[in-house]
């Protein structure tokens, strides 16, 4: 039995067999539309979702299976003291595979290791979120061609971001991959990512000012300053508007760099930045899909 914590289980090789599939799923959904018939997939969102909570009931119904769990760990047992051993224990006994969202990092992690049936870390804390790195992976695979070869701008709370924390450690191994660190002093990237950047002997630069490097970017990853992250609200407004990508800053960028951002986006991307073609944020929405179908047939052993 296998489990997801982070993008660094599957091998690049798997995750090329992954995106195949997922691709595959795209071009024909109706092949795949009933290989979970009789499936359960639970999920375990310990923490407030719309995207990954949705995208990962959207996938399994897609393939035809069925979907218990909670949307808050107040309507869960969690509210009289359960432990999460326990919850998994008990929730082995309902699905056949869950995904669990934590505000505590490494809860998904000590739920696998108790779990009867595949666990999936939908986000714990400020740790990891693979499967939005699994999005992002097939964003650029699928809109660029490739996932080797670019400079990828990486912008707002890189302290605190899961999802930057998961992108940066599963693109560190493409080649070629120049990483702009985009941030204020106060939310840079962890010092252990920049180790393992420097350890590697990979291609990296941090900088303040947005405007200064988009001509030089093939991929712009916008990401918001999170408040439920800070430990007091006076960092928090000072910060959170630190980054805004307007109209005219995309006037600096290149005719084919894209936009991605994980989303929820709060101010850090106007709503005039919707309708330029660069902005493909929505479009991997539906690339987050894609990839949990193809997540779920894998872990499942269906294909």
């Amino acid at each position: 039995m296998r489990h997801l914590m982070n993008p660094m289980d599957f091998s690049v090789e798997e995750l090329d067999k992954l995106f195949d599939l997922a691709a595959d799923i795209e071009k024909d959904p109706k092949k795949y539309a009933h290989m979970c018939e009789g499936k359960k997939l639970a999920t375990c969102f310990y923490e407030p979702s719309t995207r990954t909570r949705l995208s990962f009931e959207s996938a399994m119904i897609n393939l035809g299976g069925s979907v218990i769990g909670f949307s808050d760990a107040g309507s869960s047992s969690a509210a009289k003291g359960e432990s999460v051993s326990d919850t998994i224990r008990v929730i082995s006994c309902f699905a056949d595979i869950c995904a669990m969202r934590h505000p505590k990092e490494g809860a998904p992690m000590v739920a696998a290791s108790r779990s009867g049936i595949p666990v999936i870390n939908a986000g714990d804390g400020g740790h990891q979120h693979p499967t939005q790195t699994l999005t992002d992976l097939l964003t650029i695979r699928s809109l660029k061609g490739r996932l080797d070869n670019f400079t990828i701008g990486i912008c707002g709370d890189l302290k605190f971001g899961r999802t930057v924390h998961s992108l940066v450690n599963a693109l560190a191994r493409y080649d070629k991959v120049h990483f702009v660190f985009i941030s204020p002093e106060e939310l840079r990237i962890p010092s252990y990512l920049r180790e393992m950047l420097w350890d590697k002997a990979l291609s990296f630069e941090e900088v303040i000012r947005l405007e200064d490097v988009m001509p030089r970017l093939d991929l712009l990853y916008m990401t918001r300053v999170q408040r439920e992250r800070f430990f007091n609200e006076e960092d928090y407004v000072r910060l959170k508007d630190f980054y805004v990508l307007t109209k005219e800053k995309m006037e600096r960028a290149r005719e084919d760099m894209l936009v991605l951002h994980p989303l929820p986006r709060v101010n850090e991307i106007s709503v005039e930045v919707d309708d330029d073609p660069r902005a493909v944020y929505f479009k991997q929405v539906q690339y987050g899909v894609y990839v949990r179908m193809a997540l779920i047939l894998t872990l499942l052993e269906l294909v």
